[in-house]
């Protein structure tokens, strides 16, 4: 019987194998695409996993953007405006800067409800309006004038003050004059109780060019003011009335709220202004002051609490540059041909 067992195996058998395996050994590629299979499995995992941080940091960083802009909008119409906290008793701020339009810190929708906290706040011993405005429209300013009349007919022991800055004309003026007492810096520009239309007419540039305007209307006035057709004696005519409509609502309000104290003279009401020395001298103003010396020394409250309805910071940081752009664009084309206290 043979001692060789089955797996023994012959010695030429033997350094074939061997041979086999030295190959092999030696060449990395052979044999190892498991290896390689499995780095690019962990590398792909591996990948995963990290994109799957990158986005939950910025879901939690969205998250927590999101909640701080909240809080602040919360700060802004909570505190910004005095609240339901008890200030004590404080002289009540309220700003106008800029022109009086539907929009911005001289709009209607902006100033009215300012006004109605500062008057509702028990703590509030009287309303200061700043006013550093050109004017604008006399539509919104009409609308605050009259607000301005109810509350003061609600609360008859609070009064409203106006302070000018550098520029109190026009609609700014018109707001100004139904207050119960109006001070000025003796340089501030007041008055201009006027209203105006201004446009353009191409029609002479369009006839050196050779180009013909096409305006078809129902309606035999529709074309009312276009600057590219000629202007007709009744269109100007209607225009004026217009104007001279809207001028004596501007009169009346002036006069009703300054009273006796107004001097009036030819040149009242003619769309002048004058420095605020020469205001307070015709009675279109009371005196000197600012928003400091009128609460220290007229209200005899020295807290200032500002009850102005500032833009929120979520607004300035989602507000689009571009559409800021344009819709500045269209106002300026629509402004164009509506009347304006300036």
């Amino acid at each position: 019987m043979s001692d060789q067992t089955p797996h023994d195996k012959h010695p030429g058998e033997q350094r074939t194998e061997d041979r086999g395996e030295q190959r092999f050994a030696a060449d990395p590629t052979v044999g190892n695409w498991e290896r390689a299979t499995l780095e690019k499995l962990v590398f792909a995992t591996v990948q995963e996993r990290r994109a799957a941080r990158r986005w939950g940091i910025f879901f939690k960083l969205s998250f927590l953007l999101v909640a701080i802009l909240a809080l602040l909008t919360y700060y802004d119409s909570t505190f910004g405006l005095g609240g339901d906290e008890n200030l004590g008793r404080h002289t009540a701020l309220i700003e106008i800067n800029g022109e009086i339009e539907a929009e911005g810190s001289g709009a209607a929708d902006t100033v009215i409800p300012s006004l109605n906290k500062a008057f509702s706040d028990a703590g509030s011993a009287a309303v200061v309006l700043r006013i550093d405005s050109p004017g604008g429209s006399p539509v919104q300013a009409g609308i605050i004038v009259d607000e301005i009349q109810r509350l003061k007919r609600g609360y008859p022991d609070k009064p409203l003050y106006v302070v000018v800055d550098e520029m109190c004309a026009s609609g700014g003026y018109y707001i100004a004059s139904a207050a119960d007492r109006i001070y000025v810096n003796k340089a501030s520009i007041v008055g201009s109780v006027g209203v105006l239309m201004d446009s353009f007419g191409f029609v002479g540039t369009m006839d050196k060019l050779g180009v013909e305007r096409r305006l078809l209307t129902a309606g035999e006035n529709k074309g009312f003011l276009d600057p590219f057709s000629p202007q007709s004696d009744k269109h100007k005519a209607h225009a004026q009335a217009m104007l001279n409509e809207i001028h004596q609502q501007f009169i009346a309000v002036v006069r009703a709220g300054r009273g006796k104290r107004l001097k009036e003279t030819p040149e009242t009401f003619s769309g002048l202004y004058w420095t605020g020395a020469k205001a307070v001298e015709m009675g279109l103003a009371d005196g000197f002051g600012t928003v400091d010396t009128v609460a220290r020394d007229i209200v005899k409250a020295e807290d200032i609490v500002d009850y102005t309805a500032h833009e929120g910071l979520p607004e300035r940081v989602l507000k689009k540059f571009g559409a800021a752009v344009g819709e500045s664009a269209i106002k300026a084309v629509a402004k164009g041909s509506a009347p304006q206290v300036r």
